[in-house]
């Protein structure tokens, strides 16, 4: 795997910066528009190298499953979602290597959410595969591990 350059991991730290804003202010459409058609969104149960066809995940959607997610979301209508939760994430450590085509970006993120007077946090690592596209880039994969995916867990209505 080869590193970046210094203006490169600018950009793509301002790009992982940009989707965890977008997702804690709920603006699903410009969130959406991060992502390349054939994107994978998984956030993996019990481990984090585990295969999402033969055993069970915690979200594991392709393009058109995300893309209903993310309807949903935007109706208002979604039970878990209603009024929508309050969000903020810290997203640090940041390491960026290029393999192929691809650009991987792993980022530690914690984030507090408020609904209905509870709050619940959420940590983890996010491994991103980012394919470049003329001066920005497009989710191929956004793998979120979180540190707590073997013990049960609140419902997660939102975009983790």
């Amino acid at each position: 795997m080869m590193q970046v350059a210094e203006s490169d991991y600018r950009k793509l730290e301002a790009f992982i910066y940009r989707e965890a804003r977008l997702q804690d202010e709920h603006c699903y459409d410009d969130w959406e528009a991060l992502w390349a058609d054939d994107g994978v969104y998984w956030v993996p149960a019990e481990h984090d190298d585990v295969d999402p066809k033969t055993q069970v995940s915690i979200i594991y959607d392709n393009r058109g499953r995300l893309a209903g997610r993310i309807r949903q979301l935007k109706t208002g209508n979604r039970h878990a979602q209603k009024p929508h939760s309050r969000m903020r994430r810290v997203v640090s450590n940041i390491e960026v290597e290029r393999e192929g085509e691809l650009v991987l970006v792993w980022a530690n993120f914690h984030l507090t959410e408020v609904r209905n007077g509870l709050r619940n946090f959420w940590a983890g690592r996010t491994l991103y595969k980012l394919r470049p596209q003329g001066d920005s880039y497009r989710m191929v994969m956004k793998k979120v591990m979180l540190v707590d995916n073997d013990l049960p867990l609140p419902t997660l209505g939102f975009l983790i």
